[in-house]
């Protein structure tokens, strides 16, 4: 299904800026970072298990679009790592539940904190009208988001 017209150049507009944002805090973040940065992947892995401590390997495959055999090669590369840790489930011995190492977690942690902190940089150089449009727009990114991960 193509977009309506007067649709396409916002939707096109939200293709082009997601990856500009994106590619301006992962810059950011490299020459900030003092641990090595983990794939764009595992980051979002981390941050995943972070926001549900104890989710399963199969829950974080599909909230990550991912193979749940390619989620299991990450974790067991993870937790060699020493960023996850791993716990079988009582009731059943085949499941298991993911959790940060209090490493992960600290880096985690520092890493929200400097895109945070790149982000409020920015934001104060913007005029009100422009922080109040992207404070208003959230809610419907976030929705446009889950649309596009899920459609229906």
């Amino acid at each position: 299904m193509s977009p309506s017209a007067p649709a396409a150049p916002t939707a096109n507009g939200v293709v082009e800026v997601i990856p500009l944002l994106h590619r301006a805090l992962d810059r950011r973040i490299e020459l900030d970072f003092p641990h090595p940065k983990p794939p764009e992947v595992q980051l979002a892995a981390l941050r995943l298990v972070r926001e549900r401590d104890g989710i399963t390997v199969r829950e974080l495959a599909e909230a990550l679009l991912l193979k749940t055999s390619n989620a299991s090669t990450m974790i067991t590369q993870m937790t060699a790592a020493g960023l996850l840790r791993r716990e079988r489930d009582p009731a059943d011995r085949r499941v298991l539940h993911l959790h940060l190492t209090d490493e992960a977690r600290r880096r985690v942690e520092e890493a929200h904190d400097l895109f945070t902190g790149y982000v409020l940089r920015a934001f104060g150089s913007l005029g009100e009208d422009d922080r109040a449009a992207i404070a208003a727009a959230l809610p419907a990114l976030r929705r446009l988001a889950g649309l596009i991960q899920k459609p229906s």
